[in-house]
Formats: C-alpha cells, sequence, structure tokens
C-alpha cells in the first residue's frame, strides 16, 4: 500500500477479506482518499468518492466485521462442544506409540536418528518431537555397541 501513487487504484475482492475492522477499513479508506487513490471492492459497484458511496461503504465494513465475529464465536463454541465430547482436535499423529517406542529403542541401540525417522517415514523433527511428547529422553544415552571386532 505504501507504494501507491496519486491516481492510482487500490483494489480488494471481497471487503470483508480485506481489513481486520469497520475501524481499520475506515482508516484505510480515509488514508486512500487523502493520497488521491481510489478504492474500488469487485464484489461490490460502490464508488467510495461521493458521500453516498462513502456511508453505504461504512455500513458494508461495519456489516462484515460483525460477520466475522460471529463466525469466530461459532468456530469457538463448537469447538468447546467438539472438546466436551472427546473428539480429538487437531492434525493426526505421525506416530503411534508403539511406533515412538520402537524408534526409540532403535536411536538408543546405536541407529542414527535420521535413518530411523526415514524408515518410519516422517522428519528427523517429527521423531523428535514425538519422543518429547511421549516423555522419552532425547538425545539419548546410547547403549555402548559391543566391539565386532575382538
Amino acid at each position: 500500500m505504501r507504494s501507491l501513487r496519486p491516481g492510482d487504484t487500490f483494489i480488494v475482492l471481497d471487503l470483508d477479506r480485506a481489513f481486520r475492522s469497520s475501524v481499520d477499513a475506515m482508516l484505510t479508506a480515509a488514508d486512500l482518499r487523502n493520497r488521491n487513490v481510489a478504492f474500488r471492492i469487485l464484489s461490490l459497484q460502490v464508488d467510495t468518492t461521493t458521500p453516498e458511496g462513502e456511508l453505504f461503504y461504512t455500513l458494508l465494513a461495519a456489516f462484515a466485521q460483525f460477520e466475522r465475529r460471529i463466525i469466530s464465536r461459532r468456530t469457538r463454541e463448537g469447538l468447546a462442544a467438539a472438546r466436551k465430547r472427546g473428539a480429538k482436535l487437531g492434525r493426526p499423529r505421525m506416530l503411534d506409540e508403539a511406533q515412538v517406542l520402537a524408534a526409540y529403542l532403535a536411536v538408543e541401540s546405536g541407529e542414527p536418528t535420521q535413518a530411523v525417522a526415514t524408515a518410519f517415514g516422517v522428519a528427523r523433527s517429527t521423531l523428535e518431537r514425538a519422543f518429547h511428547q511421549h516423555g522419552l529422553n532425547y538425545p539419548v544415552t546410547r547403549k555402548k555397541k559391543e566391539n565386532c571386532y575382538e
């Protein structure tokens, strides 16, 4: 927005996606007007250079903010209800507990962490995070392998 010059046009697809609040929308519109930058909303036919268009824009910005807040509230309520029902939220774990323990034993016995992670089809950081989430000490204190050349 800082690169806009007088005579340029600032275009947004939809009002409710362009600004965080009605105040932000109003301040941006005023800033653009003061800099002689045209402002266009593709989803609406609103001329923000007229008093009527400015009023309509103000009302639309207020309704867009209201809609965002209603959606946010419904989302929070829905997540709370799901938690209350015992639903597990978020992305599923890449490794189950048995896999994490098997991987940990492999690393503990001397296998390189990267090789173990690759064998389980995950990134090394994912494997390390799983160790921590399961309360496993990582980096592990590796068991010494017996010298094979005796």
